[in-house]
């Protein structure tokens, strides 16, 4: 990142996304494209990472997560997860003071128990350091799945419910979601997936209900401004509707509606 972003929200705001949950795919496929190893293409991706923190900052979007390691990566050689690892404590060292600067909170979700200890202790300071920031919250969700995530959360509710803390009867989806790692969150808006794919790859599973999909041709590391901001401006054109029809909706909001 650099040393300043904006805080200032454009006028179109309303238009846009409150989450915005990105699968960075197509590293790997970009280094191939430029007869590079695996590793520079992760690399190359960092830029990109920095490009639409940035501007998910300026255009006032509240929560931007990150897909950055999920749950099946470590069936990847090994030479690359290591590389992977050193990259990540690299970021954590070097780029948390800058996101702690521009007011941007910091939070890592996933299965923790995997990482070396060093890694957790770096994991936990940065988020220490960013916690009282409200620019924008930065959710790296690293060794995580959404099969995961339901598991650990349910439970945790059952363990509320065999406590006596909780009755059987009051376990819904609004507990369930609750004790979700970002329940606490604005559920996505809008879910990115770049390098051509068209699935979500066990990410967010119980979030993405209802959140808008844009797939990208692009590779991650080419994914900077413009093409954040194209995304950003496809989901300003998306009617959402959350199981209504359009009448109700018309009715529902009729001054947004009146050709007048």
């Amino acid at each position: 990142m650099t040393d300043s972003v904006s805080a200032e929200i454009p006028v179109t705001a309303d238009a846009r996304p409150r989450h915005v949950a990105i699968i960075m795919d197509g590293n790997n496929r970009w280094a191939k494209a430029h007869r590079l190893n695996g590793v520079a293409g992760h690399k190359a991706g960092v830029k990109a990472v920095k490009a639409v923190v940035e501007t998910c900052a300026r255009e006032g979007v509240e929560v931007l997560t990150l897909f950055a390691f999920s749950s099946e990566n470590w069936r990847r050689p090994e030479e690359e997860v290591s590389a992977l690892m050193r990259l990540f404590l690299f970021a954590l060292e070097r780029e948390v003071k800058k996101l702690h600067r521009n007011n941007i909170r910091l939070r890592i979700i996933g299965d923790r128990s995997a990482f070396s200890p060093k890694l957790q202790e770096h994991m936990a300071r940065a988020e220490a350091l960013t916690r009282d920031n409200t620019l924008m919250t930065l959710v790296i969700a690293a060794n995580y799945g959404g099969h995961w995530d339901i598991t650990q959360a349910t439970r945790k509710v059952a363990e509320e419910v065999r406590a006596g803390r909780l009755a059987l009867s009051d376990v819904n989806d609004t507990v369930i979601q609750q004790h979700l790692s970002i329940g606490d969150l604005p559920m996505p808006d809008l879910m990115i997936r770049t390098a051509g794919e068209q699935r979500v790859s066990n990410f967010l599973l119980w979030h993405l209900a209802y959140t808008e999909f844009y797939f990208s041709d692009v590779y991650w590391p080419d994914f900077l401004e413009d093409e954040m901001r194209k995304a950003l401006s496809a989901y300003s054109q998306r009617q959402r509707r959350f199981g209504q029809t359009d009448d109700q909706l018309a009715a529902a909001h009729p001054l947004e509606n009146n050709d007048l």
